[in-house]
């Protein structure tokens, strides 16, 4: 994961701070700036769990892709 912000970290930190969410992410696929993704994480522990959630969400979506 990229350190720092992102190309869409002021989006990021929006979703983030409206939703009063622990964590956001924002991947722009064609957007004004390019592709590019932000993850914002207030609670570190929310980090551990970071690789499995986006592994379930790739699972998904190729299994969405099959139906």
């Amino acid at each position: 994961m990229s350190l720092g912000p992102g190309k869409y970290d002021d989006l990021c930190t929006y979703v983030r701070e409206q939703s009063e969410a622990g964590a956001a992410i924002v991947i722009v696929i064609g957007g004004n700036k390019g592709a590019g993704f932000s993850c914002q994480i207030t609670d570190p522990v929310i980090m551990t769990t970071l690789p499995n959630l986006l592994e379930h969400m790739a699972r998904q979506i190729r299994a969405d892709q099959r139906e």
